[in-house]
């Protein structure tokens, strides 16, 4: 059975209901977040065996949390109980020209004052299939980093296919080491990897030409991203396919959707989505990772990897709360075009 194991820190989620700003409410609504744990989630959903690795204290909140990861199938066996806390993640959700914001509380968490050492690599991805990172996992502390790193290397000698998400959070590189010298030897034993629009051009220098996120009007050209992707794999060789996300923000309420994928000689381009009417964008890019990991894993075609991974991170965006708590089935049927939204009777 193919397995996919994650890594990285798992957040309480507290969410200000109704559009309201933090500063406005009196109650919030509380779910559980993170990246990594985002994608394992989703895999589990589509029958994909998955261990989501991290450290949480001994607390009644980490308890709640394991029991929710657990709920979704994910496997929790290898979690360390260490640290004092576990980390909030407080958001309010935008409309229209008003954005969305995240605030978040994570600094001293169980994950970033990892012990060095706490994690067996060999027996954790024995076996496994495929390993996923983020780069919010090497921001939160040089110890962090370091266990990363040790599970890329270990991953790479086991061969194990490793891929990661750029996903660089400028407030969270705080501990005085180069965002870039950091990244750079982590995602030099990457296979797969994704950015977005913006990750190469912060991380590394790397940019499309021409191009404004904040002023794409909703219209993204595709095409002009390839270079983005030869110049990430002639500076990462290891790299076999690079993937980016192209949003199109029209407002908070509404966006473009869309994709590529690169395998060093040939450019895949998704279908395009119209997202109107958003209920929650966060967790987005992570739908869409574990939907390419989904569709690598199970599809010999590139192509339909990529539009299999557009269309979950599409339906992500009408689901509350960073898990992506969709089927297969469902994924399937948009793929094949049916956006009719009719009750399923």
């Amino acid at each position: 059975m193919k397995k996919v194991v994650t890594f990285g820190e798992i957040m309480v989620r507290l969410s200000a209901p109704d559009y309201l700003k933090l500063i406005q409410t009196d109650r919030f609504d509380v779910s559980y977040a993170g990246a990594e744990a985002n994608v394992a989630v989703s895999l589990a959903n589509y029958g994909i065996a998955t261990e989501f690795i991290t450290c949480l204290p001994h607390n009644p909140i980490a308890e709640r949390c394991i029991m929710d990861l657990r709920g979704h199938n994910v496997g929790v066996v290898h979690i360390q109980r260490s640290g004092k806390r576990i980390g909030v993640l407080y958001l309010e959700t935008g409309s229209n020209a008003r954005p969305s914001r995240i605030y978040y509380d994570r600094e001293d968490s169980s994950i970033a004052t990892v012990k060095e050492g706490i994690f067996n690599w060999e027996k954790i991805l024995k076996g496994t299939s495929w390993f996923h990172w983020t780069g919010i996992t090497p921001a939160l502390s040089e110890n962090a980093a370091n266990e990363c790193l040790k599970a890329i290397r270990t991953a790479n000698k086991l061969g194990v296919t490793v891929s990661c998400d750029i996903n660089y959070r400028d407030n969270l590189w705080l501990y005085g080491k180069s965002v870039k010298e950091v990244m750079s030897e982590l995602v030099s034993g990457s296979d797969i990897i994704l950015a977005n629009e913006e990750d190469c051009d912060k991380v590394f220098g790397i940019k499309p030409q021409n191009f404004d996120s904040a002023n794409t009007g909703g219209q993204v050209n595709q095409i002009s991203f390839i270079s983005v992707c030869q110049q990430m794999m002639r500076k990462f060789p290891r790299c076999k396919k690079m993937a980016i996300t192209l949003r199109g923000a029209i407002n908070a309420n509404h966006n473009t959707w869309g994709g590529i994928l690169y395998d060093g000689k040939h450019l895949f381009e998704s279908s395009r989505y119209d997202i109107t009417d958003i209920v929650d964008r966060v967790g987005g890019g992570d739908s869409f990772m574990a939907g390419l990991i989904y569709g690598l894993l199970q599809y010999q075609n590139d192509k339909k990897a990529l539009d299999f991974a557009t269309a979950a991170s599409c339906l992500k965006h009408t689901i509350k709360g960073d898990f992506n708590c969709v089927s297969v089935s469902e994924v399937e049927c948009l793929v094949n075009g049916d956006t009719s939204g009719r009750v399923k009777r």
